[in-house]
C-alpha cells in the first residue's frame, strides 16, 4: 500500500506560519474516510475559567489508533508540540480518552496565553496512517464579556415570559445568575442563559440584569420588564371634604392603579344608565339638592375597565335648611333681647 505526503502552508490569524503534514492513504482508502470533528469548534472563555474541547476521530477500517495528542501551531522550523506533555502546562492541562474514538483536552485557569487554534492529531499502526484535524478548534480568552438582556418589553399579568442573557463571549459550562432591581433572584426557572417567569404579577416588574457566576462585576446593563394589568383599587375623593353647602363648587376625583395608566374615566350616578361626566375629575359648579346621590367612576386602560365604590350619599347632602333654621333662631333671639331691653328701660 502506497502513501502520498502533501505539504501545506497555512497562515493563521495570529500571523504564525507553520507547516503541517496530512497523510492520505492511496488505494482503497479515500480522504473522506479520514476526519476529525471538534466539539465545540470555537470557545470564548473568561480568564481563570476552565475549558474543555473534544475531538471525535474517523479513519478507515483496518487501522488501529496508536497515539492521540493535542497540539497547536508550531513555531517556524519547529515541530508541533504535544500539549499533553508540555511541562509549563503541567497541572493546568489534562488529556483524556472519553470513549473509543473521542478524546478531550481540558485547560484550567486559562489566560490570554492560551489563545490558540488547537488540533487533535493521531497516528495509526500502518505507514502513512497519520492525520491532523483541520481546521481545528479555536480558543479565545478575554477578561471582559459584554452581557445583554433580551425580552419582551411588556407582558400581561398572569402570562409567562422568558428573558435571555446574550453574551459577546459564548462562555461554556458557566452558570448565569439573575437580578431584579439589583437583588439576586431566588424565583423563576434558570435554564442555561435563560430566565423563565411563570404567571407573572405586577410584583415581577422591574429592572433585570444578568451575570456569570463568579464574575458578578461583569453584570449586564438593566432592562426594564413592564407587567401590564387592568385598573385596580379604583377610588373617588371629594373636594371640599365634609359638609357641602348648597351653591358650593364640588369636585370629584378618580384614581386607580393600572399599567398602562388608565386614560379613560367616566362618571355615573347610581340608578342612571348614562354617564353624567367624563375625565379624571368631575366638577359641579353650583351644588344643589338635585345633585344629591351616590356617584362612582369607571377607570379604563387598554385592557379593561373597573368601577369604584359609590361615594356615600351623606357626603353630598346640602345643608341649606339647616343654615336657614340657624339664622331664624338668631333673629328670634335678637328680637327677644330687644324687647327685654325696652321693657327694662320703660320700667
Amino acid at each position: 500500500m502506497k502513501s502520498k505526503r502533501n505539504e501545506r502552508v497555512v497562515r493563521l490569524k495570529d500571523k504564525i506560519i507553520f507547516v503541517f503534514s496530512v497523510f492520505r492513504v492511496s488505494g482503497g482508502d479515500g480522504q473522506q474516510d479520514w476526519e476529525v470533528k471538534y466539539s465545540p469548534s470555537y470557545v470564548c472563555a473568561l480568564k481563570g475559567s476552565t475549558v474543555k474541547i473534544s475531538c471525535t476521530l474517523k479513519y478507515p477500517s483496518g487501522y488501529k489508533i496508536e497515539t492521540v495528542f493535542w497540539t497547536k501551531p508550531a513555531v517556524p522550523d519547529g515541530d508541533s508540540p504535544n500539549l499533553c506533555l508540555v511541562p509549563q502546562k503541567s497541572g493546568r492541562v489534562q488529556c483524556d480518552r472519553e470513549n473509543n474514538n473521542t478524546y478531550s483536552i481540558t485547560l484550567t485557569d486559562v489566560t490570554e496565553a492560551d489563545k490558540h487554534i488547537y488540533y487533535c492529531r493521531f497516528t495509526t499502526n500502518l505507514q502513512g496512517g497519520k492525520w491532523t484535524g483541520i481546521p481545528g478548534a479555536q480558543l479565545d480568552v478575554t477578561g471582559r464579556v459584554n452581557l445583554q438582556v433580551e425580552t419582551q418589553q411588556s407582558v400581561k399579568e398572569r402570562e409567562s415570559v422568558t428573558l435571555t442573557c446574550n453574551s459577546s463571549c459564548s462562555v461554556p459550562q458557566q452558570t448565569f445568575i439573575w437580578f431584579r432591581n439589583t437583588q439576586r433572584l431566588t424565583t423563576g426557572t434558570i435554564t442555561e442563559n435563560q430566565l423563565q417567569l411563570q404567571s407573572v404579577s405586577r410584583n415581577d416588574a422591574g429592572n433585570y440584569q444578568c451575570a456569570v457566576s463568579g464574575y458578578e462585576p461583569l453584570i449586564s446593563p438593566p432592562v426594564y420588564l413592564n407587567i401590564e394589568y387592568p385598573p385596580k383599587n379604583v377610588s373617588v375623593s371629594i373636594s371640599p371634604s365634609g359638609v357641602i353647602v348648597e351653591g358650593d363648587s364640588v369636585t370629584l376625583s378618580c384614581s386607580s392603579d393600572s399599567s398602562p395608566p388608565a386614560l379613560i374615566f367616566s362618571w355615573f350616578k347610581e340608578n342612571q344608565s348614562s354617564a353624567v361626566g367624563s375625565g379624571q375629575s368631575f366638577s359641579i359648579s353650583s351644588f344643589n339638592s338635585s345633585h344629591s346621590g351616590r356617584f362612582y367612576c369607571e377607570a379604563q386602560n387598554k385592557h379593561v375597565s373597573q368601577r369604584s365604590a359609590s361615594v356615600s350619599r351623606s357626603a353630598l347632602q346640602t345643608v341649606t335648611w339647616t343654615v336657614v333654621g340657624l339664622i331664624f333662631i338668631i333673629i328670634i333671639i335678637i328680637i327677644i333681647t330687644i324687647i327685654v331691653i325696652i321693657i327694662v328701660f320703660i320700667k
